[in-house]
């Protein structure tokens, strides 16, 4: 470990593994307060650029980001030949993945109070010009008020005046992903949006819109599947709810909403309250 961070913080318990890294919570003495600890081992990267990049991207974009009371904070950062360390507001309320695994279905309501603040942190990044490119459960993080961080952006890029050449390449993951990733070419930052509306799906319903038996099938679902609403899982669901799912999970890009479209839309005004 870096003796530096060792100096302004004392380690303490694991709390995630990632593929870029280990969590740790840790303890200012001089604030007497907690945060958490992403450490990643230099040694672990391979030699492939878009693993290594991640090294830079992501303290880069948090500190972009530093405004927005929905994304992870970053506090400190340590660098030096064995390992970079990002020290970052502490989650300890969980994530989305933990509750969608305890309780699958949500209420209107309580889909609107998690949709508000992911698309504000969305809307937040893209006026920044920077697009997540990961966004699902796992990486929607709550602190111990119940307040809403969107975290690992380590798939990050930034885009518009400030990039250097147009999005591209396939990242995400495969219930999440959008289909216009998985074309090839280059893409826009409305490939959140549809990772968002996915997720949206998915606390309403209890099940991901398209699926297979691995990455493979469930990547091929995304590409030739439509959109649909099983009866058994949707006759609860407002038709205002249904409206903005096929706005945000559209194909098309162009008609697919953009996350400040996503939140003047009135379901996510009404904060989910159907009308009658």
């Amino acid at each position: 470990m870096c003796d530096t961070l060792n100096n302004d913080y004392h380690l303490c318990e694991e709390l995630g593994r990632g593929r870029f890294g280990v969590v740790h919570r840790c303890y200012s003495p001089v604030s007497s307060s907690s945060f958490a600890c992403k450490s990643i081992a230099k040694r672990d990267l391979s030699s492939d650029p878009t693993d290594r990049r991640c090294l830079d991207v992501e303290p880069k974009i948090l500190r972009l980001l530093s405004a927005c009371p929905n994304v992870l904070r970053l506090h400190d950062v340590y660098d030096n030949d064995d390992y970079l360390h990002l020290v970052t507001d502490l989650c300890d309320g969980g994530d989305l993945y933990d509750r969608l695994s305890s309780s699958p279905r949500f209420s209107e309501r309580d889909t609107a109070a998690v949709a508000s603040q992911l698309m504000s942190a969305v809307a937040f990044c893209h006026r920044a010009g920077v697009a997540h490119r990961d966004i699902k459960p796992d990486n929607i993080l709550f602190d111990s008020r119940g307040a809403l961080k969107l975290a690992d952006f380590g798939s990050a890029e930034v885009f518009g005046a400030a990039a250097e050449e147009e999005m591209s390449g396939v990242v995400g993951t495969p219930y999440y992903v959008a289909p216009e990733v998985l074309m090839g070419g280059y893409y826009d930052e409305k490939v959140d949006v549809w990772s968002a509306g996915v997720i949206l799906y998915m606390m309403l319903a209890g099940v991901p819109p398209f699926y297979g038996d691995g990455p493979v099938e469930t990547f091929e679902a995304v590409l030739r599947e439509r959109l649909r609403f099983p009866t058994k899982l949707f006759q609860s669901v407002s038709p205002e709810a249904k409206d903005l799912l096929r706005k945000m999970i559209c194909k098309d890009v162009h008609r697919r909403f953009s996350a400040e479209q996503v939140l003047r839309h009135p379901w996510m005004v009404s904060g989910g309250e159907r009308e009658d």
